[in-house]
């Protein structure tokens, strides 16, 4: 098996029962990335979180994106599927990525009812969950794994 079809095996285990395909973490979601033409990274956080918080430095090829919800006001985005469509094709491998894991598990649960049969979660996020002070950035996601990012 390759690389990309190792990662994705142990990312389907890790979600046994979930209504897509699977979680990765965020090193393999950068290696999948790295390795494979055909996987793109949904970021569905706001735009607004993007510009203010950072984003991970990847091809822009690889990187999409789509917000989950809307800034300000945090009303669902009406042109989600339209968008996800725009950035991705159903035969990729997608994967999507927010803040702490939350709002891509329901988009890559969207996806796959929009007929993505490739769509994986990315496990704790960008910035991971909170610290007993109330920060990010040091208890889990993309940032925590040292992975590359530019921004804030």
């Amino acid at each position: 098996m390759s690389k990309t079809e190792d990662i994705l095996a142990d990312a389907r285990q890790r979600a046994p029962g979930q209504p897509y395909a699977g979680a990765v973490t965020p090193a393999e979601a950068y290696a999948l990335v790295q390795d494979d033409p055909h996987v793109k990274l949904i970021d569905v956080r706001t735009n607004a979180e993007r510009d203010w918080i950072g984003r991970p430095a990847i091809p822009a090829e690889r990187h999409g994106a789509v917000q989950w919800s809307l800034y300000p006001g945090g009303a669902p985005n009406p042109d989600f599927a339209e968008q996800l469509q725009a950035s991705a094709g159903k035969d990729d491998v997608v994967l999507f990525l927010c803040r702490s894991g939350v709002r891509s598990r329901h988009a890559a649960r969207v996806a796959t009812e929009l007929g993505y049969q490739n769509a994986f979660d990315i496990l704790e996020g960008f910035e991971g969950d909170r610290d007993a002070e109330g920060h990010r950035k040091t208890v889990g996601g993309w940032c925590k794994a040292g992975l590359p990012w530019v921004g804030a």
